[in-house]
């Protein structure tokens, strides 16, 4: 069953949403970025570039001939995945697709309409007997 963390007060939320990323890079996972509206496609995908002063995450979109051999790939539709292992959802949705991951990532932000969304993401998951696990940034939980 698919294991799923909760990143609240994640500010600035893209920026967070590198942090993690790099994170799984530096562990040898793969990881896929959920990003459904164009515009956080593209400034995820400018951010990971520029993630670093003297290096960048690897990364490319999902449509990319070389998504399978890249350990971070930003999908706009979530069954573009080409592996499994890491969803990092950045969509005020849960993604259709979560559950063929071994585990979900949900970055919240520190704005209300991001925690609403979150709130509701959180109630589905619990309902549907996932094992959840929350981490609030403003308290160092990372």
């Amino acid at each position: 069953m698919t294991r799923i963390d909760f990143y609240s007060n994640a500010e600035p939320k893209l920026q967070v949403a590198c942090q993690l990323a790099a994170k799984a890079v530096q562990q040898h996972m793969q990881i896929v970025i959920f990003a459904p509206a164009e515009a956080i496609a593209r400034d995820i995908d400018r951010l990971l570039w520029t993630y670093h002063a003297i290096g960048f995450v690897p990364h490319c979109m999902a449509s990319h001939a070389l998504a399978a051999e890249t350990p971070v790939v930003i999908a706009r539709e979530d069954g573009d995945a080409p592996h499994h292992q890491i969803m990092l959802n950045l969509h005020s949705e849960s993604p259709t697709a979560f559950s063929r991951f071994d585990r979900l990532i949900e970055v919240v932000g520190a704005d209300e309409a991001d925690r609403q969304s979150a709130r509701a993401r959180f109630r589905f998951y619990r309902e549907r007997g996932y094992e959840i696990r929350h981490h609030d940034l403003a308290k160092g939980g990372q």
